[in-house]
């Protein structure tokens, strides 16, 4: 009988990793083996310490505890160049390249060629494209970097990282703004890159990805490591449940919230009629009742966000009539919105929600303080009390009011921004993508925070890519598409592939269908 091949040696192993910061342990003791010619993806809920275990292996985070191996040598990075010196190179998903600059010198940056000591920008380049070629792209070299796509810009980035012959590549959320075509050029240089013996360590909150990609699966929860296994041998749901500690039978939950009867008796506590901004959104009718939740789906482009803009006045319509709770309102910006107990949290939370330098506490208060005034100063007490009532609501990890809000993790941060506009008190909440970007559990809590919120009589206007989300928790659903409303549906037995057929139809014979 033949023997079993031998597994390759490990090309980095972390052993007992251990990392504390003032109040909270984010690594506990985590295990993590890297080998060569792999896609090992590690996978967490945020705030499960996937991020911590990524720094500590490029050596931006010092480790308390434990060993890191790499290429069977013990190493104690004092910083991210050491780390790159041992060959590990990464690439984010905010991509780390000159703009201003061409492809080609961007590959090459810091490693020219030089001739009689000055560059030799021919070569340079010509060797550019030799590393782009070896993983089987072929970009001009001389076109600049700004000219391109961000998932043009990730390869280039990749290309880069292999000039210097990196054993370990480290692909950080590398999809979450890419299509499916771009997606598909990703993994076709991922593999290449994997058969020539490159172990990659890929982070990805997309499950479908995540299996089609994937070689091996490290788990972590709440800064401990939960195992490791073979994406074949891992079905999904028992991945989630490792992700997230329980089962998902409160999602299941969640999707009968779609059936709780709205009264549509009375005034709704938002109207438009005609909404519209020429060359932005064309006339649209929306109103929003009592403890409704209104999804909004269409494909990107399609004018969601374009319309809840216009709702709460951060672009200025040009056409329509407004009212709140019967009553005409004039809602042109923001503040008109805010005086009316209207709340937006934006898709874009990172620059134009959460404020990275200031504390949980502190973006947790900011709306109260700005709908209160700059000179009405809130009272400390009042302060503590408003936060740790969020934190724990939302159960925002780590529950540490003081740290700095851009260390906690994506979804997390959501919960932050979610909790600030919460804190004063809207009538109407307009969610824009509050779930992207984050992971199962921690959509699961935000799902259900707005279901209870809903509940208890808040009006919810609920926009997100995922059809399923929007199916699962909205009581009706307004159907974009081409920046126009060309329907509505009502969520009672609506299935996603009726939703998606709705989208796809030329003509509709009935766009209102609203039970």
């Amino acid at each position: 009988m033949p023997a079993e091949p031998t597994a390759p040696a490990p090309v980095v192993e972390m052993r007992g990793i251990t990392i504390e910061f003032p109040g909270v342990k984010a690594l506990d003791n985590v295990d993590f083996v890297l080998r060569p010619g792999e896609v090992h993806t590690l996978m967490g809920e945020n705030g499960a310490g996937k991020s911590t275990l990524i720094k500590a292996l490029t050596g931006v985070y010092t480790i308390n505890g434990g060993t890191i191996t790499v290429a069977g040598q013990v190493r104690d990075f004092k910083g991210s160049a050491d780390a790159q010196a041992a060959g590990i190179s990464t690439v984010y998903q905010e991509v780390n390249l000159c703009t201003n600059l061409t492809v080609g010198e961007n590959v090459m940056l810091g490693h020219e060629v030089r001739r009689f000591g000055a560059i030799d920008w021919k070569a340079t380049h010509r060797e550019a494209a030799r590393h782009l070629e070896s993983l089987g792209l072929t970009i001009d070299t001389r076109s600049m970097l700004s000219s391109h796509s961000i998932a043009v810009q990730q390869l280039v980035a990749i290309s880069r990282s292999m000039v210097t012959d990196s054993i370990v590549l480290v692909l950080d959320e590398p999809t979450s703004s890419l299509d499916r075509s771009e997606v598909e050029q990703l993994f076709a240089v991922i593999r290449r890159l994997r058969d020539n013996g490159v172990a990659i360590l890929f982070v990805s909150h997309f499950l479908d990805q995540v299996y089609e990609i994937s070689d091996r699966l490290t788990v972590l929860r709440n800064g401990t490591l939960v195992g490791e296994f073979l994406a074949a041998d891992l079905p999904r749901g028992e991945l989630i449940s490792h992700m997230i500690g329980r089962v998902l039978d409160e999602l299941d939950a969640l999707s009968r919230a779609a059936d709780r009867p709205i009264d549509r008796s009375s005034a709704p506590v938002y109207r438009a009629t005609d909404l519209g901004r020429k060359g932005v959104l064309e006339p649209a009718d929306i109103d929003v009742f009592d403890g409704e939740v209104v999804g909004i789906a269409g494909l990107l482009g399609s004018g969601r966000t374009e319309l809840v803009r216009l709702m709460y006045g951060a672009d200025r319509p040009e056409s329509g009539n407004v009212e709140v709770r019967g009553r005409a309102a004039k809602i042109t910006n923001p503040r008109n919105a805010i005086d009316r107990r209207i709340a937006f949290s934006s898709e874009n939370r990172r620059s134009e929600g959460i404020i990275g330098d200031l504390t949980v506490a502190e973006n947790i208060v900011l709306g109260i303080q700005a709908k209160r005034g700059w000179l009405r100063k809130i009272r400390g007490a009042e302060q503590a009390a408003v936060v740790d009532e969020y934190i724990a609501a939302l159960d925002v990890r780590p529950p540490n009011p003081h740290r700095l809000v851009r260390d906690l993790s994506g979804g997390n941060q959501q919960k932050v921004l979610l909790a600030r506009w919460l804190a004063t008190a809207p009538q109407l909440i307009i969610l824009d993508e509050p779930t992207r970007g984050i992971d199962i559990g921690a959509k699961a809590d935000i799902q259900r925070k707005v279901n209870e919120l809903a509940a208890q009589g808040l009006s919810v206007v609920f926009i997100s890519s995922e059809l399923e989300e929007v199916v699962r928790i909205a009581q009706r659903v307004v159907v974009m598409r081409d920046r126009h409303k060309i329907g509505e549906l009502s969520s009672h037995d609506l299935e996603v592939d009726d939703l998606i057929d709705f989208i796809a139809e030329e003509h509709h014979e009935s766009p209102e269908n609203v039970a």
